[in-house]
């Protein structure tokens, strides 16, 4: 094991210091909450904040670093999910099975999305927690499964998902699944503002996933997977393999679980590549069975893997070597207007819009709870730059009205020369407030406000 984990680790890490430079949008958001907490400041008391804690505390525990701290943190992310899927496989078979898993995870979390791939998101962080829970069910050990279970809730929303999967097994001892996980999710919720973490991510991601931005969510949905399966095609042909030819209680098994994890996939009806990272789990352990009774399994492997290697590897040199990329574009924006506030040091800033790389990049402090738009719009992110339409007026108008009281110094709208519609200047209720600000600099996407001197 140690041999492909050593492997795994040093490529990934080459691979990710390309990206060293670039902080994606995905990362950035809890590293601003990070760098909160690191001034003291409490996860859902002080800072709004969207996602489960373990998200934000990630970040946290590594200082909220950027460039090659934060890549090797990353690189350790995918060597820890390697290690998990060969401790899998070998449970369920052998150890040619369980280095396939190991270098076949390692590979698709390199070679894909660079926004997915790149940026510890919840997706890729459960993936550890995911894997343990089925490998402590197929040892027939719940207790420690439902604790894999909880810890996973605690970074990603869509982990129930996780524990209907281990039923799969564990379902005559769902009471010690619940148990573990319960073992988890107490002690959290003690320590949590809990009625603002409910508030802030369960209420608030139900009004987000019952109002999808997708118009036509089956064809959506037809149409990505497709997408998806032709680039893990050597994933989808191994795991087609094992269940053609394993037609035993455990494949039977492992197949539920790939199902349950689709259904996770499809859960929200919105289909981005890092959700898919969920359905990647399962299928990865199937096709390591699938593939490795083949005498030659590297040359199909290696044929179908063209194609996300010829897809994606160039997108590596591109980003290492600075040159020009459309999908950077808004970074690149970021970039300047954190230069335009460390011009003036010591200022407290809000930032307008989903632009969470204005902290990461500058290291200003946040002057309001609100690290983004979103909850004061009541637009989500995943629409605001084409959409006007909030999915939750009231909260929006509410925390607006809050807004009016905090005085930040700077105040950088990244949202209303995307959208003129959403502009901070568009709601007459702020008028008053940014009377006292002056437009002071601007880009392609962003206006800066300093505000007035009296």
């Amino acid at each position: 094991m140690w041999r492909i984990l050593t492997v795994v680790f040093l490529l990934t890490l080459g691979l990710k210091l390309c990206h060293s430079d670039v902080v994606w949008v995905e990362e950035a958001y809890p590293i601003a909450a990070a760098l909160e907490m690191l001034r003291g400041k409490t996860l859902y008391r002080d800072i709004w904040f969207d996602k489960p804690p373990l998200f934000a505390a990630y970040y946290w525990l590594l200082g909220a670093s950027i460039g090659w701290k934060l890549r090797l943190a990353g690189a350790l992310l995918v060597t820890a999910s390697s290690a998990c899927a060969w401790l899998l496989a070998r449970r369920l078979w052998s150890e040619r099975e369980a280095t396939l898993a190991a270098a076949l995870i390692a590979f698709f979390l390199n070679f894909g999305i660079p926004a997915a791939v790149m940026a510890a998101a919840p997706d890729q962080l459960m993936i550890p927690f995911h894997l343990l829970a089925i490998f402590f069910c197929v040892r027939n050990q719940p207790l420690p499964a439902g604790a894999a279970c909880g810890l996973a809730l605690l970074v990603n929303p869509k982990a129930p998902f996780v524990f209907l999967a281990c039923l799969a097994w564990q379902w005559r001892k769902i009471h010690w699944l619940a148990a573990g996980a319960a073992a988890v999710q107490l002690p959290a919720l003690a320590i949590l503002d809990w009625r603002a973490y409910f508030d802030q991510v369960w209420t608030w991601g139900m009004i987000y996933s019952r109002d999808t931005f997708v118009a036509k969510p089956f064809a959506e949905a037809l149409q990505r997977t497709l997408n998806w399966a032709g680039f893990q095609a050597a994933l989808v042909a191994g795991a087609a393999l094992a269940i053609w030819r394993q037609r035993d209680p455990q494949t039977r098994r492992l197949l539920l679980w790939t199902i349950v994890s689709f259904a996770a996939v499809c859960a929200g009806l919105r289909f981005f590549p890092r959700y898919y990272f969920h359905l990647l789990v399962p299928v990865i352990i199937l096709a390591s069975r699938g593939l490795a009774p083949l005498r030659r399994p590297h040359i199909l492997a290696l044929a179908l893997l063209l194609i996300p290697l010829v897809r994606f590897a160039p997108r590596y040199v591109q980003v290492a070597t600075g040159t020009p990329w459309s999908d950077l574009a808004l970074h690149d924006d970021a970039r300047q207007a954190a230069a335009f506030v460390r011009q003036h040091p010591n200022s407290s800033i809000f930032v307008w819009g989903y632009r969470p790389e204005v902290y990461a990049y500058s290291q200003a402090p946040a002057a309001t709870p609100w690290l983004d738009s979103q909850p004061l719009t009541g637009v989500m992110a995943d629409r605001h730059l084409f959409s006007s339409e909030p999915s939750t007026p009231s909260i929006g108008a509410l925390n607006r009205a809050r807004l009016t009281s905090y005085q930040p110094e700077i105040i950088l709208d990244g949202l209303g020369p995307l959208n003129p519609a959403l502009a901070i200047t568009n709601y007459p209720e702020l008028k008053p407030w940014l009377d006292h600000y002056r437009l002071a600099w601007s880009n392609r996407s962003f206006q800066a406000y300093l505000r007035r001197q009296h």
